[in-house]
């Protein structure tokens, strides 16, 4: 029963680490996707240092992400895309950091490291902890399990 609860309590916190990655990334990417550039630089002063393509990329890149790591676990509709997300989103910290490193913008670091590392939580979780079950084509749940080696990607 212990191993039953533990499973519970990890289903219930990869539940709101998804939560905080899709407000985050929701509204970051939504004020990338859509704010002129000038008024976006306000807060973000790199972004009149690199194109408006890049800018617009990352931001449709971070809400394609936020909803990813929540609709389809939440409809459980193709649920293996969660964890999708959950490693594009740390994907996207991982470049976050080194950017703002390579620019001496250490006070950015923090936050995009607690990103990425919830966004790797919700990837480990969803992927091999606590996967979410899919529906059947008659709606019913099913087990959706995926299973990815290291050799997969060389």
């Amino acid at each position: 029963m212990s191993n039953q609860k533990s499973s519970k309590t990890l289903n219930i916190l990869l539940w709101i680490a998804q939560i905080i990655l899709a407000i985050m990334f929701f509204i970051a990417g939504a004020i990338k996707a859509t704010q002129p550039i000038e008024k976006l630089a306000i807060q973000l002063p790199w972004a009149t240092q690199v194109s408006a393509e890049l800018v617009r990329f990352i931001g449709v890149s971070e809400l394609l992400g936020a909803i990813g790591v929540i609709l389809p676990a939440l409809l459980r509709i193709k649920p293996n895309l969660t964890p999708l997300a959950g490693s594009g989103l740390a994907l996207i910290m991982l470049f976050a950091s080194v950017f703002h490193l390579l620019r001496g913008e250490i006070l950015a670091l923090p936050m995009t490291i607690v990103l990425g590392l919830i966004a790797l939580f919700v990837a480990w979780g969803r992927f091999r902890k606590r996967p979410i079950k899919g529906r059947d084509s008659a709606g019913n749940h099913k087990e959706v399990r995926m299973a990815i080696k290291a050799d997969d990607f060389i």
